[in-house]
């Protein structure tokens, strides 16, 4: 049975077997692990995880393609079908109090930045994470301070997971294929944060306020939200730049807002 990939799922629908080979090994799924797929498609990547594992959860939202990804996986272990939206979808639950999820999937690109943030938001419930992106998006994950790549996203996953590119996929692996170069990326989620950064809410305030104006001053940037006595204790120069800022400098100014407001309240 064919399916035509829809726009507006944003489907490309991988088919190298060489590529598919090398996702799986990267992943090296083992009998009992918790597999999640997102965005199975037609199967390709489905079946050999399958395989490997003899179990494997998929969250699909074109209910088109469950008919022939059940095809697909026949026979070959037990496929659960989550139909909905991944960016819906309660991970945390599906966990429940067992072994910590490993997700995976060929990510559509237009809501690839969402899904990373509504995971993260349940990281305790997720082993890892392996993604097909696209590749600028990767570039910009792990980007080093400094760059033109370093930027918002960087810094809200440098707090959360460690990211470790893995390999590009060109065009061509997928059906149609994308005018855009692929990559494939492993995210392992961190808990605690690798450096302190008090309330999650303030550093993620801190960093969107910073970026929005990535040209300005931190000074400029951050004005009502971080004043001059937080830079100082933080020991952050206000006439630098938010992109020659490491995560950790970010966690520094989080800190000594939370510890300003705490001083104020306690006044």
């Amino acid at each position: 049975m064919s399916h035509r990939p829809r726009k507006r799922f944003g489907q490309h629908f991988l088919h190298d077997a060489k590529v598919i080979a090398r996702i799986v090994a990267a992943i090296d799924p083992r009998p009992g692990d918790r597999l999640v797929e997102i965005g199975p498609g037609l199967g390709a990547l489905s079946l050999p995880l399958l395989q490997r594992t003899g179990r494997l959860e998929v969250v699909e939202i074109d209910r088109d393609v469950v008919g022939p990804l059940r095809e697909t996986c026949a026979g070959h272990g037990e496929l659960v079908i989550h139909q909905g939206d991944a960016l819906a979808f309660d991970f945390a639950a599906l966990a429940g109090s067992g072994p910590r999820l490993r997700v995976c999937g060929n990510l559509p690109y237009n809501i690839s930045t969402p899904l990373m943030f509504h995971l993260l938001a349940q990281d305790s419930a997720i082993l890892d994470m392996h993604f097909m992106l696209q590749r600028e998006v990767v570039v910009r994950m792990a980007a080093a301070p400094g760059g033109r790549d370093y930027g918002r996203l960087t810094v809200m996953l440098a707090a959360a997971c460690r990211v470790e590119p893995l390999f590009r996929v060109g065009a061509g692996a997928f059906s149609p294929p994308p005018k855009v170069e692929s990559a494939v990326v492993r995210l392992i989620p961190l808990s605690p944060a690798p450096f302190p950064l008090g309330n999650p809410a303030d550093y993620a305030r801190i960093v969107a306020a910073a970026f929005s104006m990535r040209r300005k001053t931190l000074r400029n940037a951050l004005r009502g939200v971080v004043g001059e006595d937080e830079f100082r204790r933080a020991r952050v120069d206000p006439g630098r730049r938010p992109e020659t800022l490491s995560p950790a400098e970010f966690g520094a100014l989080s800190m000594e807002l939370g510890r300003a407001r705490g001083i104020e309240a306690d006044v």
